[in-house]
Protein backbone atom coordinates (compact mmCIF):
# COMPACT_ATOMS: atom_id res chain seq x y z
CA UNK A 1 0.00 0.00 0.00
CA UNK A 2 1.25 3.54 -1.03
CA UNK A 3 1.02 5.52 1.94
CA UNK A 4 2.50 9.04 0.71
CA UNK A 5 -1.05 8.91 -1.42
CA UNK A 6 -2.68 9.44 1.79
CA UNK A 7 -0.97 12.85 2.15
CA UNK A 8 -3.02 16.05 2.50
CA UNK A 9 -1.17 18.74 0.64
CA UNK A 10 -2.10 22.07 3.27
CA UNK A 11 -1.23 25.33 1.08
CA UNK A 12 1.52 27.77 2.37
CA UNK A 13 1.91 31.37 1.06
CA UNK A 14 4.20 30.97 -1.65
CA UNK A 15 1.87 28.32 -3.49
CA UNK A 16 -1.33 30.28 -3.19
CA UNK A 17 -2.01 31.81 -6.53
CA UNK A 18 -4.16 35.41 -6.04
CA UNK A 19 -6.32 36.22 -9.24
CA UNK A 20 -8.00 39.83 -10.02
CA UNK A 21 -11.60 40.04 -10.06
CA UNK A 22 -13.40 42.91 -10.81
CA UNK A 23 -17.08 43.32 -9.51
CA UNK A 24 -19.86 45.61 -10.66
CA UNK A 25 -22.00 47.12 -8.05
CA UNK A 26 -24.49 48.89 -9.48
CA UNK A 27 -28.02 48.19 -8.36
CA UNK A 28 -26.53 45.89 -5.40
CA UNK A 29 -27.43 45.40 -1.88
CA UNK A 30 -24.49 46.53 -0.04
CA UNK A 31 -24.17 43.98 2.70
CA UNK A 32 -24.91 41.29 0.61
CA UNK A 33 -22.89 42.37 -1.74
CA UNK A 34 -20.00 42.85 0.98
CA UNK A 35 -20.78 39.68 2.10
CA UNK A 36 -19.33 37.70 -1.15
CA UNK A 37 -16.54 40.41 -1.40
CA UNK A 38 -15.14 38.96 1.92
CA UNK A 39 -15.46 35.32 1.13
CA UNK A 40 -13.69 36.17 -1.89
CA UNK A 41 -11.08 37.91 -0.03
CA UNK A 42 -10.78 35.60 2.38
CA UNK A 43 -10.57 32.29 -0.59
CA UNK A 44 -13.60 30.38 1.16
CA UNK A 45 -14.65 29.99 -2.45
CA UNK A 46 -11.57 28.27 -3.63
CA UNK A 47 -10.77 24.38 -2.97
CA UNK A 48 -7.56 24.86 -1.47
CA UNK A 49 -8.72 27.40 1.47
CA UNK A 50 -6.61 27.42 4.57
CA UNK A 51 -7.49 29.42 7.42
CA UNK A 52 -4.27 30.76 8.46
CA UNK A 53 -3.01 31.44 4.79
CA UNK A 54 -3.74 34.57 2.47
CA UNK A 55 -4.89 32.97 0.01
CA UNK A 56 -7.97 34.64 -1.44
CA UNK A 57 -8.51 36.71 -4.85
CA UNK A 58 -7.65 40.39 -5.44
CA UNK A 59 -10.84 42.21 -5.22
CA UNK A 60 -11.91 45.32 -7.69
CA UNK A 61 -15.34 46.62 -6.89
CA UNK A 62 -16.61 49.18 -9.45
CA UNK A 63 -19.71 51.57 -9.59
CA UNK A 64 -19.48 51.48 -5.63
CA UNK A 65 -21.87 54.86 -6.26
CA UNK A 66 -24.54 53.06 -6.65
CA UNK A 67 -24.59 50.43 -4.47
CA UNK A 68 -28.03 50.48 -2.92
CA UNK A 69 -29.63 49.97 0.85
CA UNK A 70 -32.96 49.11 1.99
CA UNK A 71 -35.28 51.11 3.42
CA UNK A 72 -34.33 54.26 5.86
CA UNK A 73 -30.64 53.03 6.44
CA UNK A 74 -29.04 55.54 4.30
CA UNK A 75 -29.96 58.51 7.42
CA UNK A 76 -30.78 56.11 10.47
CA UNK A 77 -27.98 53.06 10.01
CA UNK A 78 -24.94 54.39 12.17
CA UNK A 79 -21.09 53.50 12.48
CA UNK A 80 -19.59 54.51 15.34
CA UNK A 81 -15.42 55.00 15.79
CA UNK A 82 -13.63 56.12 18.37
CA UNK A 83 -10.95 58.13 18.23
CA UNK A 84 -8.87 57.40 21.35
CA UNK A 85 -9.60 60.20 23.38
CA UNK A 86 -11.77 61.36 26.24
CA UNK A 87 -15.03 61.96 24.33
CA UNK A 88 -13.54 61.19 21.13
CA UNK A 89 -16.29 58.91 19.83
CA UNK A 90 -17.46 59.75 16.75
CA UNK A 91 -20.93 59.02 14.38
CA UNK A 92 -21.27 58.43 10.81
CA UNK A 93 -24.09 57.17 8.48
CA UNK A 94 -23.47 55.54 5.84
CA UNK A 95 -24.53 59.13 3.32
CA UNK A 96 -21.71 60.65 5.26
CA UNK A 97 -19.09 58.16 4.65
CA UNK A 98 -20.53 58.12 0.77
CA UNK A 99 -19.71 61.59 0.18
CA UNK A 100 -16.47 61.09 2.19
CA UNK A 101 -15.41 58.77 -0.63
CA UNK A 102 -15.48 61.72 -2.88
CA UNK A 103 -13.13 63.21 -1.63
CA UNK A 104 -10.42 63.60 -3.64
CA UNK A 105 -7.24 63.55 -1.30
CA UNK A 106 -8.61 60.06 -0.60
CA UNK A 107 -6.07 57.43 -1.46
CA UNK A 108 -7.36 55.65 -4.92
CA UNK A 109 -8.90 52.64 -4.39
CA UNK A 110 -10.25 53.59 -0.86
CA UNK A 111 -13.70 53.91 0.59
CA UNK A 112 -14.46 54.74 3.83
CA UNK A 113 -18.07 52.84 3.42
CA UNK A 114 -17.16 49.85 1.86
CA UNK A 115 -14.03 48.98 4.15
CA UNK A 116 -16.23 49.28 7.58
CA UNK A 117 -18.77 46.79 6.10
CA UNK A 118 -15.87 44.31 4.70
CA UNK A 119 -13.74 44.62 7.45
CA UNK A 120 -16.02 43.65 10.25
CA UNK A 121 -16.82 40.48 8.16
CA UNK A 122 -12.86 39.57 8.80
CA UNK A 123 -10.96 38.09 11.06
CA UNK A 124 -9.65 40.83 13.84
CA UNK A 125 -6.39 39.76 13.72
CA UNK A 126 -3.37 40.60 11.47
CA UNK A 127 -4.55 38.55 8.89
CA UNK A 128 -7.42 40.48 8.52
CA UNK A 129 -5.30 43.58 8.00
CA UNK A 130 -3.42 42.28 5.63
CA UNK A 131 -6.75 40.78 3.64
CA UNK A 132 -8.66 44.11 3.45
CA UNK A 133 -5.70 45.28 1.48
CA UNK A 134 -6.55 43.45 -1.26
CA UNK A 135 -10.15 45.17 -1.79
CA UNK A 136 -10.19 48.12 -4.09
CA UNK A 137 -13.17 50.03 -4.18
CA UNK A 138 -13.72 52.87 -7.70
CA UNK A 139 -16.67 55.06 -7.56
CA UNK A 140 -16.78 55.27 -11.16
CA UNK A 141 -16.91 52.60 -13.90
CA UNK A 142 -13.00 52.93 -14.45
CA UNK A 143 -10.18 51.63 -12.41
CA UNK A 144 -6.27 51.64 -12.69
CA UNK A 145 -5.98 47.92 -12.36
CA UNK A 146 -5.77 46.62 -16.33
CA UNK A 147 -2.08 45.41 -15.97
CA UNK A 148 -3.19 42.98 -14.00
CA UNK A 149 -6.01 41.61 -16.69
CA UNK A 150 -8.96 40.89 -13.88
CA UNK A 151 -11.71 38.65 -14.55
CA UNK A 152 -15.06 40.56 -14.64
CA UNK A 153 -17.60 38.24 -12.24
CA UNK A 154 -21.12 38.19 -11.59
CA UNK A 155 -21.69 38.62 -7.93
CA UNK A 156 -24.97 36.97 -8.43
CA UNK A 157 -23.78 33.21 -9.26
CA UNK A 158 -21.63 33.26 -6.22
CA UNK A 159 -23.32 31.25 -3.07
Amino acid sequence: MDTLSYKTITPNAQSVEHNWVVIDATDQVLGRLCAKVALILRGKNKPSYSPNIECGDNVIIINADKVRLTGKKWTDREYLSYTGYPGGQRVATPEIMMKKSLNKHLKPGYHPLFIKVVKGMLPKNRLGRAIIENMHVYNGPNHPHEAQNPVVIDINKIK
